[in-house]
Formats: structure tokens, sequence, C-alpha cells
């Protein structure tokens, strides 16, 4: 028999920081790796060629997953995803780890493979619980969930570069990152709630049950919204995976200082994330949005014709700001009808995943003919097209909404 269970107000900011806590957990995962992708080409024998196509085992892994992750969470639930995805990405961080210790190309490739098709899995629902909480709290607060996967990945990238810097063994930099994320997701999902969680029962049944994932893959006003996604999810996706090298490679730095590089990019993403929301609340979606692309594409061009490193590293300070606001503001874009919102962020995030994880090893290919920084000129053509996409972004109806709302959205059906 169907009940209603209210949760009360310290019931959701609890799980409001538990969503934080899986965020987090997301830039621990993404930097544990990145931070040392010079070590795997080292301890590999790679150039930024074979690299880009050792990186494709990630991109198979991700897009394998994105032809069923929007259905996965719609069928099984977030939270029952994220626990089977983040199992799923503890292996593929431990082999990854044995594999660079061994040389061995097949097991590393195996554990990219995993940690693709786990991340993003883990990455949808996450922010599918992400956008149910935030409509439960009655305030815009996706950018601040994404601030925390870039402190995850800001306090991620710092442990790395003292790593690299005492030259701790990357296998034993790789487990106990493991270990803690299999600490923090677990204690988080205890506190996590469903997404259905704010649902009018009558209206829910007539809309959310005839709505289905390949709808939302026909709506245009969603695929506008996921091609603005791309863009930026691609600016930010082609920097975890090419700024380390392009430093080293194209600049004639050292490992340490393309750690640093790294670090640079996402602190300016964390700060763009958790500041971000004021701008957003105060002056809009659109001319927010039209601010930071801006500054996306003059970072991206500044530190891709850079004559020298300082030059380059604000660069990437720039870069990393106007990258910072675009996939979080998609994510509550896709979500403006409660209703839909989970089947719609789904498709969304799956599509700035794929962008996030897929386009960056093809910049491999060409930074191999062109040099890395030369192969990041394409990203600018997606940033400029995410530029003239943000007009997609208005919101259909004001944020008052939430607050309207605030008597249906304490509700949630349960089975006893």
């Amino acid at each position: 028999m169907a009940q209603r269970l209210q949760l009360s107000e310290r019931e959701i900011t609890v799980w409001y920081r538990a969503v934080l806590g899986l965020f987090f957990s997301s830039g621990l995962v993404i930097a544990a790796l990145l931070t040392r992708l010079p070590d795997v080409a080292h301890g590999l024998g790679l150039s930024s060629g074979p690299m880009g196509m050792l990186l494709l085992g990630m991109t198979l892994g991700s897009f394998t997953a994105v032809s069923f992750s929007g259905a996965a969470v719609a069928k099984f639930g977030s939270r029952t995803c994220i626990a089977a995805a983040y199992a799923v990405t503890i292996v593929g961080m431990l082999l990854i780890g044995v594999g660079v210790h061994l040389s061995s190309f097949p097991l590393v490739l195996v554990g990219l493979i995993f940690q693709g098709l786990s991340s993003a899995i883990s990455n949808v629902a996450s922010n599918v619980q992400g956008v149910s909480n935030e409509r439960a709290l009655g305030r815009y607060v996706t950018p601040i969930m994404h601030g925390f996967f870039s402190i995850g990945t800001v306090v991620g990238a710092a442990i790395g570069t003292l790593d690299t810097a005492l030259g701790v063994p990357f296998m034993v930099h790789m487990f106990y990152f493991a270990a803690a994320v299999a600490f923090i997701v677990f204690f988080s999902l205890r506190k996590c709630h469903s997404e259905s969680y704010g649902q009018d029962d009558t209206r829910a049944l007539a809309t959310v049950g005839t709505y289905r994932v390949r709808d939302a893959w026909r709506d245009k006003h969603t695929l506008l919204i996921g091609l603005f996604v791309m863009g930026m999810a691609l600016a930010e996706g082609s920097a975890n995976d090419w700024v380390a090298l392009a430093l080293t490679h194209d600049y004639g730095t050292s490992s340490p200082v393309g750690s640093a590089g790294y670090f640079t990019f996402v602190a300016a993403m964390m700060v763009g994330r958790l500041a971000g929301t004021v701008f957003l609340n105060r002056y809009g979606r659109v001319r927010v949005l039209r601010v930071t692309c801006t500054l996306a594409l003059g970072g991206l061009t500044l530190f891709i014709f850079a004559p020298n490193v300082p030059l380059g590293f604000a660069g990437l300070l720039i870069w990393g700001l106007g990258a910072s606001l675009g996939f979080p503001t998609g994510m509550s874009a896709a979500s403006d009808d409660p209703l839909k919102s989970a089947v719609r962020v789904s498709v969304v995030s799956t599509i700035g995943y794929a962008a996030f994880l897929g386009g960056p090893p093809l910049l491999g290919l060409l930074g191999e003919h062109f040099g890395i920084r030369n192969g990041l000129l394409a990203v600018l053509i997606f940033v400029a097209v995410s530029l003239y996409l943000t007009r997609y972004l208005e919101p259909r109806k004001k944020p008052a909404v939430y607050t309207e709302s605030l008597p249906v959205i304490r509700e949630i059906r349960t089975q006893d």
C-alpha cells in the first residue's frame, strides 16, 4: 500500500550534503587519473597519439553506457545505478594502477573501459539525484553541486601534484584514491532519496508515465540544450585530458608544472561554480552564460597561442572560469519541467558526458599530427556553437515556481 512520507527540512539538507558527496567523489575519480597521465604515458612508453588511442578505452566504455544509461536510471532508479556504477569504477581504478605498474597496455585499457562505462552511468544518475534535491530545497543549487565536483578535482589534483613531486608510485596513488571514493560514496548513498520525490501523484502518473527516454531524444528543445552542454563539456573535458600533456609536450615544461597547470584549470572551475549561483539568480541564465562562454573562447585561444608559460597559465585561468557554469546550468535548464526532469536530465547529461569523455581522445589524434595546442582549435568551434545556443536556456518558468510548489515537493511516494 502506498503512503506519503514527508521529509523534514533537516532531512532534505542532509540529502543535499549527500549529493555533494557524490559529486565530490566523481571529481576525485577524474583527478586521480588525469593528474598522473604523464606517468601513465611514461610507464607504458606512449606518445600523444598512442595515448589518445588508449584513452579511447574510456570512450568505448562511455559510449556503450550512453546507449542505455538514461533508460537504466529510469528503470532501476538513480541510487541503484550509482551504487553499481561506482563498484565498477573502483575495479577500473585498481586495474589501471596495476596495469601501469606492470607496463601492461591491455590491463590499463580494460581499466579505462570500466571507468568510462561506470562514470557515464554514475554521472547521469547523480545529475538526476541533484535536480530532484534541488526541487526539494526550493532554490537553484546545481552549480554548487558541480562546484563540489570541481572541489573534488582540485583536491585530487593537489594530492596528485604532491604525489608526482614526492615520487609516489602510480599504483599506490590509484589504490588509496579508490579506497577514499568507496568510503564517501557508501555513506552518501545512505542519505539519498528517490528522484520521484516532489511529484504530485496524479499529474506524475498522467505525464511521467507516458514520457519516455525516447520521447526526450525526439524533443527539439531538449536536444538543443544537449548540444549546448556538449560544447561546454568538450571545453572542460579537453582541458582535463590534455592540459598537463600540452604543458609538458608543447610548452616543454616538467611533469610537476603540467600537474600544476591542470590544478590551475580545475581551481578556476571550482571558483566559477561556487560563485556562479549568485550571478545566475541575479542576472539570469542567458546573460551569464553569454559572458562565461565568451571567457571560455578567450581563455582557450590564449592558451593555444601563448608564447610562454605564464601567459599559458593565464589562459587556463580564464578558460576554467568560462567553462565552469555550462554543464550545471544545462542540467537546470533540462529540469525546468519537474514532471519530465528525470528523463530530460538523463538525456542531456548523456550527451554532455559523451562529449566530455569521447571528444578528448579524438583530439589526441589531431595532437599527434599538429601538436596538442593546435588540436584544441577544434574545441573553439564547439564552444562558439554553445555561445549561440545560450538563447535556448531561457527558463520557461520563473524560478519562483520552486517556492510556490514547496507544499507539493515535500512529499515522496514510498512502498511499505
